[in-house]
């Protein structure tokens, strides 16, 4: 069942079309979101509208099990079909209903509301799967841009921008970090259009992270880019890992720094922007 093209297979309407009509008459409710794309293959007399009134429940995949177990927790033993039960954690299977994935993705999401107890039909949770996929998707894919340089002109003088807000997501429990950046260098010879620095930031904060590698990701970047005499990148930043779980210690802040060139080997310059900010 299914074209299998490496680790993705993939799977035709008239296969679940067969797969459907190997099935027994009874009342199947339809698991979100595959199961109940599937249910309505059912004819209408088969088609359970609660989980309740179900004989048994249709899924599409049987992944981890999770959710078989929480609705059979929940709404009694009741059979369970599915067109997959997945054993191989390398196979990625794809519907046709599925669109560069985004559907499988929310049903992931979906799954995992369900695995915390939340009834996901329930009103203020129906689009969430929806939302939270495209938030992610937003959040972390960062607009083009043209890192532009111009002709320092000799100016050889310190450059500061402070105050640079910045939102980031912990790679360790994907809960938000977030927070102000000074970044400062001394130009040789090149300056940079002063929103680069923003979008610079934006560039290494806007994906899994954790602060240390965005300040030291930024600092590498700018001295690649401007070969200056001097780069200063200091993050202040509160994360929510440390504030909503684990210790809860509130309105903590976490600094990092780090230092290039003269900003690294000359404590006057180093002192110099430690005045600025």
């Amino acid at each position: 069942m299914g074209q299998d093209n490496g680790r993705i297979v993939t799977t035709s309407w008239e296969e679940i079309r067969r797969y459907i009509s190997t099935l027994k008459p009874a009342k199947y409710y339809g698991i979100p979101r595959g199961g109940e794309i599937m249910a309505q293959l059912l004819p209408e007399a088969w088609r359970a509208k609660t989980p309740e009134e179900a004989d048994c429940f249709l899924d599409d995949l049987v992944d981890s099990g999770t959710t078989r177990n929480v609705y059979q927790s929940k709404y009694g033993a009741k059979p369970w079909y599915a067109m997959y039960h997945k054993s191989d954690s390398e196979v990625w299977y794809q519907f046709p209903w599925e669109v560069e994935g985004t559907l499988d993705a929310e049903s992931h999401i979906q799954r995992l509301l369900q695995f915390l107890g939340e009834d996901t039909q329930r009103e203020g949770l129906k689009e969430t799967p929806r939302r939270y996929v495209k938030f992610l998707r937003e959040f972390m894919q960062v607009p083009d841009w043209n890192f532009t340089t111009f002709d320092s002109e000799g100016y050889d003088q310190m450059i500061v921008q402070s105050n640079i807000p910045f939102y980031s997501l912990c790679e360790h429990h994907i809960a938000p970090f977030f927070g102000e950046g000074v970044i400062a260098y001394i130009p040789d010879g090149k300056i940079v259009g002063l929103s680069k620095l923003a979008r610079t930031l934006d560039l290494f904060s806007r994906k899994l992270q954790n602060q240390e590698r965005i300040t030291q990701q930024v600092c590498d970047y700018l001295v690649e880019q401007l070969e200056p005499k001097g780069v200063a990148v200091i993050l202040k930043a509160k994360h929510l890992c440390m504030e909503m779980r684990g210790v809860k210690k509130h309105d903590t802040f976490t600094t990092t720094s780090k230092m290039y060139g003269v900003f690294e080997d000359d404590m006057n310059a180093r002192n110099e922007l430690m005045k600025l900010i």
